[in-house]
């Protein structure tokens, strides 16, 4: 059987490489995945605690939250990526100062 610890572990694994890619990358591409990889982490603490709850599905319902803002964030993250992209041609975050407005 799969205990908490080997969930938490995982968990971790995806953080820390979220946070390597968030820290390294300069691409905004690369920067919105490793976004996602932060939120999954969360999400998979979020639903391995549920379970080893008894009874208890209030991580379940916050993990589906948290991937319904995930997906909007996703959408306006990628309008600005295309909107510096068609003004600079380049997806890097550092051309991004074009759009303040």
């Amino acid at each position: 059987m799969i205990a908490l610890q080997h969930y938490l572990v995982v968990s971790a694994a995806l953080f820390a490489l979220g946070i390597l890619g968030l820290l390294t990358r300069r691409n905004a591409v690369t920067v919105l995945m490793s976004i996602e990889l932060l939120l999954n982490a969360a999400n998979l603490n979020l639903v391995a605690f549920s379970r080893y709850a008894a009874g208890n599905l209030r991580g379940q319902v916050f993990a589906v939250f948290v991937i319904v803002v995930a997906a909007s964030e996703v959408a306006v993250a990628l309008a600005i990526v295309l909107t510096l992209y068609r003004l600079r041609r380049t997806p890097n975050l550092d051309d991004a100062s074009i759009l303040k407005g």
